[in-house]
């Protein structure tokens, strides 16, 4: 079997995305390799069809059970002899799964990092051919990657006690040089073929709201995709207990996912919303790494993550069927004060040396910087996002709320001599709060109390909207001029630039132009210029509806999500070609024939059904 006759038999796919026939032929060579490829674009694809066409068992090292079990279970549904190793198997089946392993029952075998140099696993490795290893999620291996699980660590040592050395290929969504690097060495890669197929993901369309009401703008969004599967990420425990539950009274299919709940409630929740009888998952972010759930419209951060590789993989996990999806960002400076406390209360690792833990400190204080500009930006979001990744484009990707909004240039010079004239003039320092009424010439008691009113440009600026002032404040920490202290009680100093203001210099800045609106606008229809993708508004919505519907039936038939049967994106080619042959079902993106097999065929008559039924109303 060729590489091309196993896409089309197993995958139902006429062709490779790019970059992944590149990974593939380099792994069949026998030579490692290292790709990075976002979220959604086909990683398991680079790894799992060389695991298909080479001699023996392959091992792919992951770091999640449930991303071990939604893999397993959507490569035996494709008909590849497929299994997992971890935790969640009673003593019995694992026994089981190790005696099918040697008996080379398997061609893919998913293991967690920390089972590698148990001895049971070591000796029964020791009996069976390994010719090729993956390491999923390869970022986990850094100590400078968002994810660092000291278990990778052990990778190396594990490669090393295999009588033979196997072909290693590693991948992930997100890495930086410094990660990539770290991953090159750690693993010992010898001449790897190293493919980064760019980060972008067109059809994810990007939005920060710092409109000051979380909910009411969640609840905006909600209804914009009424009916449709989309997370909520929260900072903590606390506040996805309160959103979940707020999301409940209001009448919304919601679940919750955090440390704090017991494993079977954890589980329980999860596969609710991966079988789709919860429609909204409000979780921190201990949910969704490896959760391959492919109908995700939306992704909501009710809170600002810690950094930018954790947004983009946590966005990430919307859209992956390659349809429209957004990801929405709702910022407060409160956010900022919250990341700085987890920062702070880090614990350096096991092994590590205090001075190396306080290097990670510090470089997670400088994302946590770079983060909270994503947020303050006024330039195209994804340029930001792929700028931080080291890639540049034009600037402009009409798919994102900046590039989206109208702005015009606007001279600010003297709100800022007021701003600095006050904070120089103020015989303490006090945070952007008090600043903001001191300008505004709010009075009350710690006004008084503190003898601001007394300052010269109290109420200079009273005509100037609370947003606004914030908005230039936030801008003057930007450009430099002042700097926010990373204390529990965040306070604004004045910096050298600040302080070497003069009457002739100019201050502009770019402003979103005044439309009168009562709610965030979202458009079904914008999605910028390189989605190259068709949505769901090119599918019938009565046939979409009823192929849905019988996705579900099957789905709960045979206890599996119903995104492994068939995905969004296959059902609505399926409408759009509406085939009535079984040659014809077979052009349809993600109809493989062993999937036509077993399901393909029901889909077929439903069609069938259904164009016989628009006929009669004719």
């Amino acid at each position: 079997m060729t590489k091309h006759e196993a896409l089309k038999k197993y995958y139902g796919y006429d062709s490779f995305r790019p970059g992944q026939e590149e990974l593939v032929d380099a792994l069949l060579a026998g030579r490692d390799a290292l790709g990075i490829m976002p979220t959604g674009a086909g990683k398991s694809i680079c790894y799992q069809i060389p695991a298909v066409l080479l001699p023996g068992t392959t091992l792919v090292i992951s770091p999640l059970i449930s991303l071990m079990k939604d893999q397993v279970a959507s490569l035996n549904q494709m008909g590849i002899p497929a299994a997992f190793l971890n935790s969640s198997l009673t003593s019995g089946q694992y026994g089981e799964t190790v005696a099918e392993m040697k008996r080379g029952a398997y061609k893919i075998l998913y293991v967690a990092p920390e089972r590698l140099l148990t001895e049971g696993f070591l000796k029964a490795v020791a009996e069976i051919s390994v010719n090729f290893i993956s390491i999923d999620e390869a970022h986990c291996i850094s100590q400078w990657g968002q994810d660092f699980r000291p278990g990778y660590l052990h990778i190396l040592d594990f490669i090393r006690r295999l009588p033979v050395r196997p072909v290693i290929g590693a991948f992930t969504a997100t890495a930086t040089r410094e990660v990539r690097e770290d991953i090159l060495a750690l693993l010992d890669m010898k001449d790897p073929m190293q493919m980064t197929t760019g980060f972008d993901r067109p059809n994810l369309k990007f939005t920060v709201y710092n409109d000051g009401n979380k909910w009411r703008t969640t609840e905006a969004i909600l209804k914009e995709h009424e009916g449709e599967c989309g997370m909520i990420y929260c900072l903590t425990r606390k506040t996805v207990e309160e959103v979940c539950m707020e999301l409940i009274r209001a009448g919304y299919s919601a679940t919750r996912y955090h440390a704090g709940l017991s494993d079977e409630e954890r589980r329980k929740n999860q596969e609710d919303f991966l079988y789709d009888r919860a429609r909204i998952m409000v979780a921190t972010n201990a949910f969704g790494m490896g959760i391959d759930k492919s109908n995700v419209r939306y992704v909501i951060h009710y809170n600002m993550p810690k950094n930018i590789e954790s947004y983009y993989q946590e966005a990430g996990r919307a859209g992956r069927d390659g349809l429209p999806a957004e990801c929405i960002l709702l910022y407060s400076g409160q956010d900022v004060v919250t990341n700085q406390f987890f920062i702070d209360q880090m614990q350096t690792p096991d092994g590590m040396d205090e001075e190396a833990g306080a290097a990670i400190r510090e470089r997670e204080q400088e994302r946590l910087k770079k983060m909270t500009a994503y947020c303050l930006t006024n330039q195209c979001l994804r340029e930001f996002i792929l700028g931080y990744f080291g890639e540049y484009g034009d600037g402009y990707c009409g798919n994102c709320s900046n590039c989206l909004t109208h702005f015009d240039l606007v001279d600010v010079t003297e709100t800022v001599r007021n701003i600095l004239g006050f904070i120089r003039a103020c015989p303490w320092r006090y945070g952007m709060s008090t600043i903001t009424d001191g300008l505004r010439g709010k009075m009350n008691a710690r006004m008084g109390k503190r003898g601001l009113q007394e300052n010269p440009y109290f109420g200079s600026c009273q005509e100037i909207p609370v947003y606004q002032l914030r908005q230039i404040l936030n801008h003057l920490v930007l450009e430099g001029y002042l700097a926010v202290t990373e204390d529990r009680y965040p306070v604004v100093r004045m910096l050298q630039r600040a302080e070497a203001f003069t009457e002739e210099d100019v201050v502009q800045m770019k402003m979103a132009r005044e439309e009168k609106k009562s709610k965030p606008a979202f458009e079904k229809k914008s999605y910028g210029k390189n989605t190259g993708s068709w949505s769901r508004e090119d599918a019938d919505p009565s046939l979409f509806e009823k192929l849905r519907a019988l996705r579900l039936s099957i789905a709960r038939d045979e206890k599996l999500p119903p995104y492994i049967i068939f995905s969004d994106k296959t059902l609505v080619h399926m409408c759009i070609l509406a085939p009535v042959t079984r040659e014809e079902m077979l052009q349809v993106s993600g109809v493989g024939e062993l999937k036509y097999e077993k399901y393909g065929w029901r889909f077929l008559e439903e069609i069938n059904d259904w164009k016989k039924s628009e006929k009669d109303k004719k």
